[in-house]
């Protein structure tokens, strides 16, 4: 998650996950928010051509999304984590991304990581949720490949509104993307933007 931010290193083939299945676009978010005993807000998967500016320029991509937010938004980024648990071999966190400078939410992001799959260093400094993902794994060397699969819009529940200080519900948009090493399926991302 977000947090959420993942960089392209080398094309993902496509038979490794296109086949897969996720229950549901939000998928890890609304395991996050059941956990919490909240209505995980709606999503509507949508086309990537669909989704408006400037959303789209920050979501339609395999860039770094931490090094893609910082840009948009003109300053560094901090990680705020809002919930972790452990499941079987998985490791799960939603945290919200904001300015470093101004508190300002940019983003809601939650993974689901195998973190047995990552060096015991970088394991660690996930698990220490204070770091973007992205930055944590370019810092720790891991060569990954992130791969968007599903674009949506999202109907915002009260919980998330007050998140991301909006005073009325509008449509926002995300992505689900899956973190790939050695070119298996290793974490699912889900993040979400805010009004931009």
């Amino acid at each position: 998650m977000a947090a959420s931010a993942l960089r392209a290193t080398r094309p993902a083939r496509a038979a490794t996950s296109t086949r897969r299945t996720v229950p549901s676009p939000l998928h890890p978010l609304d395991l996050a928010y059941t956990r919490a005993g909240l209505e995980p807000p709606a999503a509507t998967p949508i086309a990537p051509e669909k989704i408006p500016q400037p959303y789209r320029s920050l979501l339609v991509h395999q860039r770094d999304m931490t090094l893609t937010l910082e840009a948009h938004f003109g300053g560094r980024v901090v990680l705020r984590p809002l919930s972790t648990f452990i499941s079987g071999p998985w490791y799960y966190r939603r945290v919200l991304l904001a300015q470093e400078y101004s508190g300002r939410p940019v983003e809601m992001g939650a993974i689901r990581m195998k973190l047995a799959a990552l060096p015991r260093k970088v394991q660690a400094e996930i698990r220490r949720n204070q770091v973007p993902l992205g930055r944590i794994l370019r810092d720790g060397g891991v060569d990954f490949t992130s791969v968007p699969r599903e674009f949506f819009a999202v109907e915002p529940n009260p919980e998330m509104m007050g998140v991301f200080w909006m005073r009325e519900p509008r449509t926002l948009y995300g992505r689900r993307t899956e973190v790939l090493l050695d070119d298996r399926v290793i974490g699912d991302i889900v993040e979400v933007l805010p009004l931009v």
